[in-house]
C-alpha cells in the first residue's frame, strides 16, 4: 500500500515555483504524476519532499506564433492530441502514452524529464529539432533536445531548474513515428523511431532519424541519416541506409537485444518505403 510522509510545497505561480525550487532544489517534482505514482508504488522512490507544479497555470497550453510553437512543460497529451498545428506525427505518438487517463493526466515535461529511454515522445523532439526552455531564479536558458538527455536518467536540468516549455519550430518534409510494444494501447515501448525526411529534386535533402528504447538516452541514428541524404529513395538506397543503422540495445525485461536490433531495422525500411 502506498505511504508517503513526505512534505508537499504547492506554488500557484512560476515565480513562486522557481524559488521554492532554489530553496528545495533536490525535491521530487511533480506534475502529473503517472510515473512518480508508479515509482512510490514499487518503493523505487524515496523522496524528502515533493514540488507539486499542478496549479501553475503558467506552464500550461500550447501556442503557435511566428512558426514557432511553444507547448507549455504541464500540457497533457490530450491537449498535444488535439492541437492541429502540430505535425501529425506528433499527436500520432500522444495517442500512444497509455490509456486515455493518462493522456489526461501525464504531462509532455514530465515524459521529458523522466528521461526513460522507453519514453515515447522523446525521439520526435529530436526528428523535430526541438529545443527546451529552462528556468531558474537566475534566467532562462534553451537546451536542443539533443543536449538534453546526457546519460541514463540523467539531464542538463540544473538543480535549481525547472523544464518550463519545449520550443517546435515549423519543420518541412514527411514526419514519421512508429511505437513498438508487447500491445496496441497501454505498453511500454519496445523500440521507438522518430523518421522526418525532405525532398528536392527527387533525392533526400534532409533527414533526422532517432530512435528510443534502444540505449540508454534517446539518438540520432547519423549514419542513417548521412546515407539518405542526396540520394533518390530506391529500394537500394533504402538496403543501405537500413544497413546503416548501428544500435547496441540491452537485454532487458521488455525485450532481447536481438529482437530490437531486428525490429528497429524493419520499422525504418517499412518508414522509408512508405514514404
Amino acid at each position: 500500500m502506498l505511504s508517503c510522509t513526505a512534505p508537499v510545497h504547492q506554488p500557484r505561480s512560476l515565480a513562486e515555483a522557481l524559488a521554492q525550487r532554489a530553496v528545495h532544489p533536490f525535491a521530487t517534482v511533480l506534475a502529473g504524476g503517472t510515473d512518480v505514482m508508479v515509482y512510490l508504488e514499487g518503493g523505487a522512490l524515496k523522496p524528502t519532499a515533493f514540488l507539486d507544479l499542478w496549479r501553475v497555470d503558467e506552464l500550461r497550453g500550447i501556442s503557435t506564433s511566428g512558426g514557432v510553437t511553444r507547448i507549455g512543460a504541464l500540457a497533457t497529451w490530450t491537449d498535444v492530441a488535439s492541437y492541429a498545428a502540430l505535425p501529425a506525427a506528433l499527436r500520432d505518438c500522444a495517442r500512444t502514452v497509455g490509456a486515455a487517463q493518462i493522456q489526461n493526466r501525464g504531462t509532455v515535461g514530465g515524459n521529458i524529464v523522466n528521461a526513460s529511454p522507453a519514453g515515447d515522445s522523446l525521439p520526435m523532439w529530436l526528428v523535430l529539432d526541438a529545443s527546451f526552455e529552462l528556468r531558474s531564479w537566475r534566467g532562462t536558458r534553451k537546451v536542443p533536445a539533443a543536449e538534453f538527455w546526457l546519460a541514463y536518467k540523467r539531464t542538463a536540468l540544473a538543480p535549481d531548474e525547472l523544464l518550463t516549455a519545449v520550443i517546435v519550430p515549423t519543420v518541412t518534409g514527411e514526419v514519421r513515428y512508429r511505437k513498438v510494444g508487447t500491445r496496441l494501447a497501454q505498453a511500454i515501448s519496445k523500440v521507438v523511431l522518430g523518421l522526418r525526411v525532405s525532398f528536392a529534386e527527387g533525392r533526400v535533402s534532409e533527414a533526422r532519424v532517432a530512435y528510443g528504447s534502444v540505449g540508454p538516452v534517446p539518438a540520432r541514428a547519423s549514419a542513417v541519416e548521412g546515407r539518405l541524404v542526396g540520394h533518390p529513395l530506391t529500394e537500394a538506397n533504402i538496403d543501405a541506409a537500413v544497413a546503416a543503422l548501428d544500435i547496441h540495445p540491452l537485454d532487458d525485461i521488455r525485450s532481447t537485444a536481438d529482437y530490437r536490433n531486428e525490429v528497429a531495422r524493419r520499422v525504418l525500411r517499412a518508414e522509408l518505403i512508405a514514404l
